[in-house]
């Protein structure tokens, strides 16, 4: 699936949670857009010839590797919504699942920076 497809939905469980099993839907809608928002990264990657390397490397050496590429504010934020994501993605036993206003943020935030990946906002830029 493409970035835009997972954030759409991503976008259709958060706006109508009964269509998943109950209790379960703020984690599917982390997983969609966490998933988006590393496919929006590979793809960034691979549209440079000189970077096409690091779509082969682990996430997080993508992310240090990040603001040499892109502005770093837009580096940093990439950085802590994959972490929050990644963080929500779990079950953790005493945790609450993420709020929906949390959830909305973080696909707010990924489709913005999935546009500034594809605009080409880059360090210099």
């Amino acid at each position: 699936m493409t970035p835009a497809e997972l954030m759409a939905a991503a976008r259709a469980v958060l706006g109508d949670p009964s269509s998943v099993a109950s209790g379960g839907w703020p984690r599917m809608v982390a997983l969609l857009t966490r998933q988006a928002l590393e496919q929006a990264i590979s793809e960034f990657w691979a549209t440079g010839p000189g970077t096409a390397g690091l779509r082969r490397c682990t996430r997080r050496t993508q992310f240090a590797c990040l603001p040499f590429y892109l502005h770093p504010s837009t580096a940093r934020e990439a950085e802590y919504v994959w972490a929050a994501l990644s963080e929500a993605c779990h079950y953790h036993a005493y945790e609450l699942a993420p709020t929906a206003g949390e959830l909305t943020g973080w696909l707010d935030a990924t489709a913005r920076l999935i546009e500034s990946m594809r605009a080409g906002e880059t360090k210099q830029g």
